[in-house]
């Protein structure tokens, strides 16, 4: 009998009368049909009206002054379209955290007269499925005239989604194909930056993706990993990717344990077909998804953020404008603090270096800018095209150079420059300007070793001179004499910041990292020097004392090997103790001829590298 309340757009309308207040769907479940009618009509009862969307995402919805005196839009989020007509004067922000919004609703602090709702087509036993199930329940709870605008082409998704027809006052049909969100390119740029994000993600986590650049890349780069559950606010063509390439299966999750997890739809036509009665997706209210209580009950919850500026105390710029949805100071700040209460969770800001106009993103301050999300106190990582900052736990000094380190190279030494004048570096801090485009990343890579220890290996940087303090005093007395042949007592800032600022060119430094806590810790290093008008490279090796007999000096040497023969190195030389026996076996196990001296219980090593050896891959 449903089909007796079907009524056409213009009968809806002349129920409205000046002053209502109309909730309107987002995204996917805007009443496309309804929305235009309401602002095609000219009828005089349709003036004075207050439009409430959560998000402004369509385009249906007009936000100039020609429609100032039919109606003013409310909305919980200044992305999207709404941002400039906010700065404007022209729609109503209201500042929210999203899981207190349904709450809003429900307590009538938030008055509602009509609700119109985008819904599927009802079954034969008069059940439809919403189409977004942020608020939709409550909007339509509270308002006394609830109109379902029922769209053929909307899918039936699964969840808190279920109404029947009795829920209802009237229905129209719509004419319009549901809102539907164009792709974004994936660029080689958020490629990187991706896959330095990828790099910390464990196999099992629990994350959240959004829409835009960041999270295609996403989406490509997370494939690999084994096991991931999805708990999203927003369900989007991303996410579609990552499910249908093996990597989610939710088998970890703390809640909607098997299925994933959101409260919003937003993506493609395709999308919509795959989501169309399929059970591998639970959509949920808003005040369920974004609850960061709930969030936390994911272990190893990773929350995925883009940013549109960090600076070099770790305060943060947060998106505005066309095009984000998802990095709103309330949406971040629940997925934050919910990643953070979460058994072994990390959140994660990603950022290309340079914005679209090649204006620097890492910065002195933000102080200027809209949007932020100064919770530095709590800040974990940071990711660019440069590799990845390690924040927690960290000094204002080594945030500062962490963050430098993942800059824009042609932006480092300014960076350093203020960083000295504003006290956050020491006065005599150094830096080669040229070594940010020196740096060899394609040298990094993770090696697992016995016991399934996973190292990572890379080039040394600047940043790393704590970690590098914290591996020599581990040393004993006899591990240090081993190394430098005398007695140090103590590694100085002058000398140790010495020690991590290599060229890359007549030196090199390889540092084997793990993470501990949630922090690198560097527990071995290997480097060679050039030796002055000499072809050949002095090398040295040291390995924490808690780590040996595990492979891991042959494995840095290996590595030091290959990058110094692409060097035109022709081969390396070494003094090494009599007594330090095991770091002999690791050069008898060279892949070339070893030449030895003893001289005053002092082996002095030289290693041709011959051109017909050949090196293990």
């Amino acid at each position: 009998m449903w089909k007796d309340k079907v009524v056409s757009p213009k009968d809806i309308l002349s129920k409205i009368e000046p002053g209502m207040t109309i909730f309107l769907g987002t995204g996917m479940a805007e009443p496309r049909t309804l929305v235009k009618n309401l602002m095609a009509s000219e009828e005089p009862n349709l003036q004075d009206l207050e439009l409430i969307q959560l998000v402004s995402i369509g385009d249906t919805i007009p936000i100039d002054e020609r429609y100032s005196r039919k109606f003013r839009l409310r909305t919980f989020f200044s992305g999207w379209i709404a941002s400039e007509a906010i700065s404007a004067g022209r729609i109503d922000l209201i500042p929210s955290r999203f899981s207190k919004i349904p709450q809003l609703f429900k307590t009538g602090a938030i008055h509602i007269d009509a609700a119109f709702i985008q819904i599927s087509k009802p079954d034969e036993n008069g059940y439809a499925c919403l189409v977004g199930v942020d608020v939709e329940r409550q909007a339509m709870e509270t308002a006394h005239l609830v109109v379902g605008e029922i769209n053929a082409k909307a899918p039936r998704i699964m969840g808190d989604t279920l109404v029947h027809v009795d829920e209802f006052n009237y229905f129209v049909e719509s004419t319009e194909t549901p809102l539907y969100i164009p792709r974004w390119p994936v660029e080689d740029i958020f490629l990187k930056i991706a896959s330095n994000i990828a790099a910390v993600v464990e196999d099992g986590s629990c994350i959240s993706l959004g829409i835009g650049p960041l999270y295609e890349a996403l989406a490509v780069q997370l494939q690999t990993k084994k096991n991931l559950g999805i708990h999203s606010p927003f369900f989007t063509d991303s996410i579609m990717d990552l499910v249908k390439s093996g990597a989610v299966s939710n088998r970890y999750k703390g809640i909607f344990r098997g299925k994933c997890a959101a409260s919003y739809l937003l993506g493609s036509e395709e999308l919509m077909r795959w989501l169309d009665n399929n059970p591998l997706v639970e959509f949920q209210p808003e005040d369920v998804i974004t609850d960061p209580k709930i969030i936390s009950s994911n272990d190893r919850m990773m929350a995925i953020l883009p940013a549109r500026k960090i600076d070099l105390t770790g305060n943060v710029a947060l998106h505005a404008g066309k095009g984000n949805v998802t990095a709103g100071p309330g949406n971040v700040q629940e997925l934050f603090i919910g990643a953070q209460l979460s058994q072994n969770g990390r959140t994660i800001f990603g950022l290309p270096s340079r914005n679209l106009k090649g204006m620097p993103n890492i910065v002195l301050s933000v102080d200027n800018l809209p949007f932020q999300f100064t919770n530095r106190e709590s800040m974990d990582l940071v990711a660019t095209e440069y590799g990845t900052a390690y924040l927690m736990g960290k000094t204002m000094r080594e945030r500062a150079q962490e963050l430098i380190d993942i800059a824009h190279p042609d932006d480092r030494a300014e960076l350093v420059r203020q960083a000295k004048e504003a006290k956050l570096l020491y006065a005599d801090q150094i830096y080669f300007p040229e070594s940010g485009h020196l740096y060899p990343s394609k040298l990094i890579n993770t090696h697992e070793f016995k016991g399934g220890l996973k190292v990572l290996f890379r080039p040394i940087k600047p940043s790393d001179e704590e970690k590098m303090r914290d591996l020599f005093y581990r040393f004993s007395d006899q591990a240090v004499y081993s190394r430098y042949f005398t007695s140090i007592k103590t590694m100085p800032h002058k000398k140790m910041q010495e020690y991590v600022n290599v060229n890359y060119r007549s030196a090199l430094s390889l540092v084997g990292i793990v993470e501990i806590a949630g922090t690198e810790k560097i527990i071995a290093e290997a480097r060679y020097v050039r030796i002055k008008q000499d072809s050949f490279a002095d090398v040295a090796f040291v390995v924490d004392e808690a780590y040996q007999s595990k492979g891991i000096a042959s494995y840095l040497f290996e590595l030091l090997i290959r990058a110094a023969r692409e060097e035109g190195i022709k081969g390396f030389t070494a003094d090494v103790l009599a007594t330090n026996k095991s770091m002999l076996k690791v050069f008898e196990k060279a892949p070339f001829p070893v030449q030895t001296v003893l001289s005053r219980g002092i082996y002095e090593l030289t290693i041709p590298f011959s051109s017909e050896m050949v090196l293990k891959s």
